[in-house]
């Protein structure tokens, strides 16, 4: 455990912070996200290891903004709990995912035939259409479709299903 910690630690902060806004709430939600991640390990299922820590690291520290936000109603004596989550709370772990897969992504595609590679490289990853593609390679965009097409049957023929669908 000791050694997770040491790695994710600053990444589970960041990430509780990033919902807290506050230095000791989310140390405090860090240390529950550990706590939870511990608990989890064995129900853990070979998916992205950091994005798993990452949602776990993100829920406890959307669990501490609800009790703050109901500790401050009942300071203000108010019956009403005010829950105020940010929307870019949830963008937090949608690009930390984002992220994961893209790496994961390229990473898979520097292992493809270099016919493939650059065809795949130029229209995923550097989100160029057929025209821009073209005129950089200097071919048809006909000749683009069908590299592409190649491209998209190799993976499905090489590849698991589970590893080019995430």
């Amino acid at each position: 455990m000791r050694v997770l910690i040491d790695k994710y630690s600053q990444h589970v902060y960041h990430v509780a912070y990033s919902v807290l806004r506050n230095d000791q709430d989310a140390q405090d939600a860090a240390q529950e996200a550990f706590i939870q991640i511990y608990k989890s390990l064995p129900d853990y299922r070979s998916e992205g290891f950091k994005t798993w820590i990452t949602r776990i690291a993100f829920h406890k520290a959307i669990d501490a903004k609800r009790k703050l936000g109901r500790r401050s109603a009942e300071d203000l004596g108010g019956d009403e709990m005010v829950v105020n989550l940010p929307g870019r709370d949830e963008d937090v772990l949608a690009r930390v995912i984002r992220e994961e897969r893209q790496e994961k992504l390229r990473e898979r595609i520097n292992q493809l035939p270099a016919q493939h590679r650059d065809i795949i490289t130029a229209y995923y990853l550097s989100e160029k259409n057929y025209e821009q593609i073209a005129h950089e390679a200097q071919v048809a965009v006909k000749t683009v479709e069908s590299r592409l097409y190649r491209a998209r049957q190799w993976i499905r023929n090489h590849w698991k299903e589970e590893e080019w669908r995430e």
